[in-house]
């Protein structure tokens, strides 16, 4: 029986991924300090904080693979990403190397590399770029990855998501969709490839705008099959109304949050 761990499991991937990789064959521990509701069959409930090093090493017990979906999700001031993003990876990291697990899918982001042009592809060797300090924590998250896979022999998998909605809302997304069957289906991939290293491959879905070149990792096995060109007239309908940076960066609206301000506030009233 495989038993796969998943933080952030009451969150708004962790729910998808709860119910889509269900199997008589598993077993799905969920982690996340938020109520998980009712068992399922097959499901293990651990309600705890994940940033408390003991009690993630308890909740590891036993586990094959990892799914960490754990973080503040979205672009805050630095006392919001900082220490919460940092202190979850390293949590997730250490409890992972401590109870000898052998496998890491992070849920990294395309904020890690946000300020590359939409009009760009991004494969690979593309630079980090982060679009805010969410991406930055993104990027530190990849980083502590591969140190964990290289001193440590941790199988890791860094999945940059764009944007994961049920249906894309925007012109941007016509690029970064990523569909819930697409997600599932890569993270499955994830899961059940053949022994690795480490590796980072782009959560997107097989747009006709796509900008993301995942030619590396193609012995993965992802196939995605959604297409938000489907969706062309309902987005154009809807109008743009994204700021002018969101609309021409990979990062989208994160690169148009500005927290400056808030910060010479906070430090105006020290």
């Amino acid at each position: 029986m495989e038993r796969i761990l998943i933080t952030g499991a009451a969150g708004r991937i962790g729910r998808v991924l709860r119910k889509g990789l269900a199997s008589p064959n598993r077993v799905l521990r969920l982690v996340d300090k938020s109520a998980l509701g009712e068992v399922a069959e097959g499901e293990e409930h651990y309600e705890i904080d994940a940033t408390n090093l003991h009690a993630m090493t308890g909740a590891m017990k036993g586990v094959d693979s990892v799914i960490h979906l754990a973080a503040y999700p979205e672009e805050a001031p630095w006392d919001v990403i900082f220490p919460l993003n940092y202190q979850l990876a390293h949590s997730l990291f250490e409890a992972a190397r401590l109870e000898q697990v052998k496998r890491v899918i992070f849920a990294s982001s395309v904020q890690a590399v946000g300020f590359h042009p939409i009009a760009t592809t991004i494969t690979d060797d593309t630079r980090l770029r982060p679009s805010g300090l969410y991406g930055v924590s993104k990027a530190f998250g990849e980083s502590l990855a591969s140190l964990y896979a290289d001193k440590y022999a941790l199988q890791v998998a860094c999945v940059r998501i764009a944007s994961f909605e049920e249906k894309p809302t925007d012109q941007r997304m016509l690029s970064t969709w990523f569909s819930h069957e697409d997600a599932l289906h890569l993270f499955e991939q994830c899961l059940r490839a053949p022994d690795f290293h480490f590796f980072r491959v782009y959560g997107v879905s097989n747009n006709t705008r796509s900008r993301v070149d995942n030619s590396h990792v193609d012995w993965l096995g992802y196939r995605p099959q959604s297409d938000a060109e489907t969706y062309l007239n309902e987005i154009l309908e809807n109008g743009e109304t994204l700021g002018p940076l969101a609309a021409r960066t990979q990062g989208g609206g994160a690169c148009d949050v500005d927290f400056a301000g808030d910060i010479e506030q906070s430090m105006q009233s020290k």
